[in-house]
């Protein structure tokens, strides 16, 4: 049996167990493109509600990741394991590229009549001002003595994050209705998407452990950080979602548009059940709970290789990888 000194050294070890390379996995961007001009906004089939809310994510992803690798990048110099600096500079890679296919996704819902600039307005001045190098104008963060606990922080926020994505990740492969029933572009964007977010689902919550300087102090922040951003990611999806359906020529989501929170989560839970096009509610609420447990670590909550296979058979992935090699 393998002897275990370290973290590292179990990942290392329970990746070999899964068959996943040579024990390692290198993280890599993939330089993919979409082709959205023959593409519905109503991309699912007879299910306008699940459409808008997965274009919701449209809205609120590339400031986000952008916010990401800006915060990421600043970390590096403090990273002192050298395949954890690897890994986030992958981390970095596949983000941006996120940003960049979502940006021209929000292109081309601009195309078929939504606006959206005030979102995006508001979501950079939350992601700059309250979690900035200097929120709300508080210089002091900035200086030697506060600077690297405050990147720290915003690290966890990212980490924390990342524990939504990386199961929504998992969700979208096990997902079969949205082959059945969705546009084979948006379907790819978002499968190749969430395949990559399983790939790197380990390396925001590693680099925060990492960052921090004791066990307790990073079980207690990471459980604090997830009060401030479990509220915030729901918030700001249904805001999204609330954008489009405002601007919807269906009147069944126009009238959504003016709903209570508590009304789209309800009918979030009743569409997900029924359609199986959208992750449901108590979905949401049971992986969020999984954050909680002292031992939780993301390299149990999602299956690599899965993200592999589909990557590898990607439409958009593959395209990507031909260019590559002309």
């Amino acid at each position: 049996m393998q002897s275990v000194k370290s973290f590292r050294d179990w990942k290392f070890i329970m990746l070999k167990n899964a068959n996943i390379g040579n024990g390692r996995h290198a993280i890599k961007g993939r330089d993919v493109q979409f082709d959205f001009s023959d593409t519905n906004p109503h991309w699912l089939k007879d299910d306008p509600f699940s459409s808008h809310f997965v274009n919701s994510f449209h809205l609120v992803l590339p400031p986000g990741e952008r916010y990401f690798c800006r915060v990421f990048a600043q970390a590096l110099p403090l990273i002192t394991d050298n395949e954890l600096r690897e890994d986030v500079k992958g981390f970095i890679h596949q983000e941006a590229i996120h940003s960049r296919q979502h940006t021209s996704a929000q292109i081309y819902l601009e195309s078929n009549g939504y606006n959206y600039e005030h979102f995006n307005s508001k979501l950079d001045w939350v992601l700059e001002q309250v979690f900035g190098d200097s929120p709300f104008g508080m210089n002091y963060l900035k200086n030697r003595y506060t600077k690297d606990i405050w990147l720290t922080c915003r690290v966890g926020f990212i980490a924390t994050m990342e524990h939504f994505t990386g199961f929504l990740g998992q969700w979208g492969l096990d997902n079969e209705s949205w082959d059945k029933n969705g546009d084979a572009t948006i379907v790819d964007l978002f499968k190749w998407h969430l395949a990559e977010e399983v790939e790197h689902r380990t390396v925001a919550f590693d680099l925060f452990e990492h960052l921090c300087t004791t066990k307790l102090g990073f079980y207690v922040s990471r459980q604090a950080q997830m009060v401030v951003v479990a509220p915030l990611f729901i918030h700001f999806i249904f805001d999204a979602f609330r954008v489009l359906v405002k601007q919807d020529e269906d009147r069944s989501m126009q009238k959504l548009g003016a709903k209570h929170i508590l009304h789209l989560l309800a009918e979030l839970e009743k569409v997900g059940k029924r359609t199986q096009n959208v992750p449901t509610f108590s979905f949401f609420v049971r992986e969020t709970l999984r954050w909680v447990n002292p031992f939780f670590h993301p390299l149990h909550e999602g299956d690599t290789q899965q993200a592999l296979d589909y990557l590898a058979q990607s439409p958009a992935a593959i395209a990507a990888a031909d260019s590559c090699m002309k």
